[in-house]
């Protein structure tokens, strides 16, 4: 399982050596590689990791990181319900910026002798700078290796019925116990304009999974809206954005508005800093009465089903060729066994 990744600690020198990672990579930013970098360590990883560590110190647990600790809680979880129906499956999670690497995660399975190897991104909607960015650390550690597993990767699961349905439950559990708002703002996260005029699929799955949310919440279009958060730098951004759309919102007279990220599976910066604090102040600031901020799944057992029903799908003739190994090591062990009998009579 890989997630994003989180700074180590709240702290401007972890969130520096975080981001040097992060905005390092080719597939985050695409803009010529030499100007990029003069700005990253010129400008950007001078002034930025400051700000950015008392956004992380707004959020911070006594546990630490809550991406960190949902992620470690959501791999738990799916290695206690695939036991069920695929013994001895290791499941492990790695950061694809930060620790535990994948490159670290990688070699300690491989020191397990691992056969087969599944790979799940935990992004539902697929994106170059997201999923893409797993496949090249993970094609990468294994150009390395001599003896290569079997390999497969989930490229997305943004129109699963268990996982739609995950957040349709989670919405319901929040309505029942809050209340309903006047409108509800599904919140993405966003990418430059351009990745999608260059053909990622992004912008287009978000759309699928808010349609198919929206169909099993029973809502009529007028019901929610569709809009992308965390734009980053000038350039033009997937629209509409999610701080403006709620300041617009506000104006028009809408006075309760309740907000769900269903591209985040935990929550983290992006969900319990900019959505729960920075939007809500601005929605309240342009004459919104009420804000509700709707917590990600998380380790919900709706969403780790969603996740197992996944696995399940991409690995099912694993599952056979297990089962078939098995019998015949149990065969195998047999005639062994019978031989060793066999010399110890004569």
């Amino acid at each position: 399982m890989v997630q994003l990744g989180t700074p180590e600690a709240a702290e401007p020198a972890a969130v520096r050596r975080y981001l040097a990672q992060f905005l390092s990579d080719p597939r985050v930013v695409e803009i010529p590689r030499l100007l990029w970098m003069m700005i990253l360590h010129g400008i950007i990883l001078r002034f930025r990791p400051a700000a950015s560590a008392k956004k992380y110190a707004s959020i911070w647990t006594e546990q630490g990181s809550p991406l960190a600790l949902h992620t470690e809680s959501q791999a738990k979880a799916l290695a206690q319900r695939m036991q069920s129906s695929f013994p001895g499956l290791e499941v492990r999670y790695a950061m694809r910026y930060g620790e535990p690497s994948i490159v670290r995660v990688m070699r300690e399975l491989r020191e397990q002798g691992v056969q087969r190897l599944l790979v799940l991104p935990l992004y539902p909607q697929y994106a170059a700078s997201t999923t893409a960015t797993v496949w090249d650390e993970v094609f990468t550690e294994l150009k390395r290796w001599r003896n290569l597993p079997e390999l497969r990767m989930v490229r997305g699961f943004h129109r699963d019925p268990a996982y739609i349905e995950s957040l349709a439950a989670r919405i319901r559990q929040h309505w029942e116990e809050k209340g309903r708002g006047d409108k509800l703002v599904f919140s993405f996260h966003g990418v430059p304009k351009r990745s999608l005029l260059l053909g990622d699929p992004y912008h287009c799955e978000c759309h699928v999974t808010a349609r198919l949310l929206a169909q099993a919440l029973g809502l009529a279009p007028d019901a929610y809206q569709l809009t992308f958060q965390s734009r980053f730098g000038r350039a033009e951004w997937l629209q509409p954005y999610t701080e403006p759309s709620l300041i617009a919102l506000a104006k028009e007279g809408v006075k309760r508005v309740d907000v769900f990220c269903p591209g985040f599976v935990a929550d983290c910066l992006e969900t319990l800093e900019e959505i729960a604090q920075e939007a809500k102040h601005a929605f309240l600031e342009a004459g919104g009465e009420h804000f509700e901020y709707i917590s990600c799944v998380n380790d919900r057992s709706d969403f780790i089903e969603a996740l197992a029903q996944r696995i399940h799908a991409t690995t099912q003739d694993w599952q056979s060729a297990l089962d078939t190994e098995s019998r015949s090591d149990a065969a195998a062990a047999e005639r062994l066994s019978r031989a060793a009998a066999l010399g110890a009579d004569r």
